[in-house]
């Protein structure tokens, strides 16, 4: 285990490094950051040299990149063009946007799972019919569609909850929120869920645990369930990753200023700093949430073993 830890972290640099440079030749090559700054005003040559100089904009793209990398490692982001630096917007951002997260992902793989094992034992009975029914419903609807409806029934019409988060954005704040981000990704849970409680039922060793004449609970918690939930486990922990990336529209529809809205704000304004800081803490992000999920296998399949 030690030696598959230590050479998937090694695996993780050369992604790292090709993730962020790919990040960075979008940002910086297919823009003018200086242009953006100033907008629609045309700024005196001599000035807009001196910003690119204090940017290190006037060097090769490569080595933009490596000094980027040097700062990165420092503890540096840089400055967004607001005057504000980059690791102040984190530090007010990532806990809002790491709480919502949390949220939507317990919402998923709970409500999920269960709805997956209850409509996988159940194939083929009006249950099972009315889960998939409801999941492909849920999939068919954008997040921005179903978070105003959401958004109107419980915090305008009904009054149940606030219709935008205070800026402290508290847990119970963030509950419809997090149900509005989750919703996509649980249909997914629960018809990865079902797909392969239906698969994994049909297999050799439940037909002999059942003949063993053990009880029910025990076949499907203790046998069933956790090799069926080794593709669940895959598919939430890299869209761990997906959801702070993705918390865009949800962050804009109930005022929460996350990543989401960082990097909403910071690709309107083409503030370059800021889009690449915030992405290349999301990369590492999904490195790790990748990293977790390979060994969580071992945990849930003690078959699994790394060399």
């Amino acid at each position: 285990m030690g030696r598959y830890v230590i050479r998937r972290l090694l695996q993780m640099i050369p992604v790292f490094v090709g993730s962020t440079f790919l990040i960075f030749v979008m940002v910086y090559a297919l823009g003018d950051p200086v242009a953006a700054l100033f907008g629609d005003r045309a700024p005196d040559p001599a000035t807009a040299a001196q910003i690119r100089r204090d940017l290190y904009l006037d060097h090769p793209l490569w080595q933009q990149y490596t000094h980027y990398m040097a700062q990165i490692f420092q503890g540096n982001f840089g400055t967004a063009f607001t005057g504000q630096p980059v690791l102040e917007l984190m530090g007010s951002a990532w806990p809002l946007t790491i709480r919502l997260t949390i949220v939507a992902v317990a919402v998923e793989a709970v409500i999920g799972v269960i709805l997956g094992i209850v409509s996988g034992l159940r194939r083929g009975r009006s249950v099972d019919t009315g889960v998939l029914v409801l999941t492909l419903i849920v999939v068919s609807i954008p997040t921005f569609v179903s978070g105003y409806v959401l958004q109107f029934l419980f915090g305008v019409k009904w009054g149940v909850v606030n219709p935008s988060v205070s800026p402290a954005a508290p847990f119970n704040e963030l509950a419809l929120p997090g149900v509005v981000l989750a919703l996509v990704s649980l249909a997914y849970v629960t018809r990865l869920t079902r797909t392969s409680i239906v698969e994994n039922h049909r297999a050799d060793y439940v037909r002999t645990a059942i003949a063993k004449g053990l009880p029910r609970r025990r076949v499907i918690f203790r046998h069933l369930l956790r090799n069926s939930l080794i593709p669940v486990v895959t598919f939430i922990g890299t869209d761990v990753g997906a959801l702070m990336g993705g918390a865009i529209v949800t962050e804009r529809i109930f005022n929460i200023h996350g990543v989401g809205y960082q990097l909403y704000q910071g690709i309107l304004r083409q503030n370059s700093p800021t889009v690449v800081g915030f992405v290349t803490i999301l990369v590492i992000v999904f490195l790790v949430a990748n990293l977790l999920v390979d060994l969580l296998y071992a945990v849930l399949d003690p078959r699994i073993r790394y060399a």
